[in-house]
């Protein structure tokens, strides 16, 4: 049996993306510790149809994405979920592998599916425990840091995952962590409203 039809955590995706203030220490980390995955180029270009305006509405709760990673190509949904003080807390997010990424961006043509903005980004990927890390170089933006849960526990409380994501980064020394819950399309999109939690 495939392993992603057992794992209740499927379309359940929970994480965190930062800034941090020395990367060095997570790097050498990594290195030693954690098992490298890959490196890669992605991207990614977001769309809205003209019926529900992704971006019209505060917070962006939805966003349509086209990857094409190295040639791969895959289609994903997410709807964040968030706490009482309308912070994202994790988000459910559907994904699909596609066959043919020019067929499909004419299909969205057809029915009004319009792009909104391209993230596009060089990636290294590892694996730690629960963790994926992802070390992000990402063009208009900068170095990012993503870390998502990986594991299959779906009794764990989304936000004690985060905290201990955080608490995981605090431990390495890598200086002011500033983490922002909005992704990189936003960011992009919107630069004047983003928001940053610092620790």
């Amino acid at each position: 049996m495939d392993s992603d039809t057992i794992n209740p955590m499927r379309d359940k995706e929970i994480e965190i993306q930062v800034r941090i203030g020395d990367s060095s220490n997570l790097l050498d980390f990594l290195k030693s510790n954690a098992e490298f995955q890959y490196e890669n180029h992605q991207v990614d270009t977001y769309y809205t149809p003209a019926h529900r305006d992704f971006i019209g509405v505060r917070p962006v709760d939805e966003w349509l994405r086209l990857r094409n990673s190295d040639g791969k190509c895959l289609l994903t949904y997410k709807n964040f979920q968030r706490n009482t003080a309308g912070q994202s807390i994790y988000c459910d997010e559907y994904e699909t592998k596609v066959a043919d990424l020019d067929q499909l961006r004419k299909v969205f043509g057809a029915l009004d599916i319009q792009p909104i903005v391209t993230v596009d980004k060089v990636r290294k990927t590892w694996r730690y425990q629960d963790y994926e890390i992802a070390v992000d170089k990402v063009e208009g933006l900068g170095d990012f840091v993503e870390i998502e849960y990986k594991g299959s526990d779906s009794s764990l409380n989304p936000e004690q995952i985060t905290d201990d994501m955080v608490s995981f980064l605090k431990n390495l020394d890598v200086g002011e962590i500033k983490r922002n819950r909005v992704g990189y399309p936003f960011q992009l999109l919107f630069p004047e409203e983003v928001e940053l939690e610092v620790y």
